[in-house]
């Protein structure tokens, strides 16, 4: 606009002019040169670039994965997978999907069988499409964190055994700085974090943590919007108090035990006592039957119906015994096995750039060593959703309605000791014309279930769950 205005006049009777030109002149070039970042690989980029991955149907988005070093001291490497935007990757936002646990596998969980762009097929032999992928609208990087998670791994052995939430967060913090030094071109790229289940630790106290990290500079390159998180571990207390009553409320324990386990459990405590402990247990072993407690409604996975073990030493996994080993529902509930299958394959492990140093161990899709060995677990997320919300970023928290583990109830009791002021009341979303699940606005915050759907939300409810994140993204209130 402004050469064309200018060329109306006569450049010798306005020496300002040529100055106007020369600044037009350099905005452009600097244009051109910011695409031509957007549009071209680096040599690193290029030595991670994923040619094709066996058994992959085409695809017209690019895709990369390798290794991140963390911590060169103790030989600290995270692996990622980054499935960029299937159209106009360049004009999308990034966004980082982690799976909890602690110690499950974003790559086996939020890659494979929910979010992700493939699925895997029942033989482990090759890939078909998701038709609700995400990376539909934004780029998605899947991070397998802390290490030890799945590809990512420690040359320190003791790491294994001293995990906990603040240096995940902080090596992932450390990750995305020297990722996006690898990638420049998502330097100042809108940036958002994504996750599930214990994810509900990850993703905010990441978020904090690139806040505080932000605050050193006047134009950061993590360019953080906000977060959004599913049937996510918030608050011990509330979330234990949540999930008995969503047990109880589902008839999945009678009267009696429910009264004993309110009564003998402390849900504030570092300990659980040998009453309360007896009284989940009897629960568990005796009353539930063989359900997917991920999903209480839909079958379980006859291969993976025997664990039954309480971990009295986590207070979380106290009332969830079967987080323990991670199960797989929905509507094949197996399929975590033959994410296992797939991605022990050489040829899989070569095509990603996986497995470079020779792990002494299988890949596997959660990590039994960090979960038993986890050192520090923050009680509660909500004194860091009030901070991240005071700073205006963008919540959002959704929860499936039929899982068990970490439950609607459970969120619900949780958010609502945020005491946010209401923006739009409760109402029913849809997905075409069927309710999709229901909604309630707060200032700062919103809050949403999925009709229908277990702990993995995507996997159960595809369609719902892209309609929500869609959502998400454009900032737009769920639609009525």
């Amino acid at each position: 606009m402004a050469l064309t205005s200018s060329s109306q006049t006569k450049p010798n009777h306005h020496p300002f002019f040529l100055i106007q030109f020369l600044l037009c002149i350099t905005i452009f070039s600097l244009t051109i040169s910011t695409n031509v970042v957007a549009l071209t690989t680096t040599k690193e980029q290029e030595l991670d670039k994923i040619t094709s991955l066996p058994g992959q149907p085409m695809v017209t988005f690019s895709q990369f994965s390798g290794y991140v070093n963390v911590n060169e001291s103790h030989g600290r490497a995270l692996f990622y997978w980054l499935t960029e935007a299937t159209n106009h990757p360049q004009k999308k936002p990034l966004v980082l999907w982690l799976n909890g646990g602690p110690g499950c596998s974003s790559v086996a969980y939020g890659a494979s069988e929910e979010i992700g762009p493939f699925r895997i097929n029942k033989n482990g032999s090759s890939l078909y499409l998701n038709k609700y992928s995400w990376n539909k609208v934004a780029n998605i990087l899947f991070l397998e964190s802390p290490a030890g998670v799945g590809f990512s791994y420690t040359n320190t052995s003791s790491d294994l055994e001293d995990s906990g939430d603040k240096r995940t967060a902080q090596d992932a913090l450390i990750f995305l700085t020297r990722w996006m030094s690898r990638f420049p071109q998502y330097k100042y790229r809108d940036f958002y974090i994504a996750g599930e289940s214990y994810a509900g630790h990850y993703v905010p106290q990441l978020a904090e943590a690139i806040f505080n990290y932000n605050k050193k500079f006047s134009h950061p390159i993590i360019n953080l919007k906000g977060f959004i998180v599913g049937n996510a571990v918030t608050d011990n207390k509330y979330d234990g108090i949540g999930t008995v009553t969503y047990w109880w409320s589902h008839s999945m324990i009678s009267d009696k035990t429910y009264k004993k386990i309110i009564n003998f459990c402390n849900f504030t405590s570092e300990k659980s006592s040998k009453k309360c402990d007896e009284s989940v247990s009897y629960a568990v072993n005796h009353e539930f039957g063989h359900i997917d407690q991920y999903s209480i409604y839909t079958p379980s996975c006859k291969i993976m119906q025997n664990e039954t073990n309480l971990n009295n030493n986590n207070k979380y996994v106290r009332f969830k015994n079967t987080i323990i080993h991670r199960k797989l529902s929905g509507y094949d509930p197996c399929t975590e096995n033959y994410a296992e299958e797939y991605y022990n394959r050489h040829d899989v492990q070569r095509a990603m750039h996986a497995n470079v140093t020779g792990i002494s161990y299988k890949w596997t899709a959660c990590s039994d060593i960090l979960l038993k060995n986890w050192k520090d677990s923050d009680d509660s997320m909500l004194a860091i959703y009030k901070k991240l919300i005071a700073a205006g970023l963008k919540l959002w928290v959704f929860s499936g309605d039929t899982d068990s583990v970490v439950p609607v109830t459970a969120t619900r009791f949780s958010l609502s000791h945020l005491n946010l002021k209401i923006k739009t009341p409760w109402y029913p979303w849809y997905s075409g014309n069927q309710v999709g699940g229901w909604t309630e606005v707060y200032d700062g915050l919103t809050f949403a279930t999925i009709r229908g759907a277990g702990h993995e939300v995507p996997l159960f409810q595809p369609k719902r769950a892209f309609i929500l994140f869609e959502s998400f993204l454009t900032g737009k209130e769920l639609p009525k």
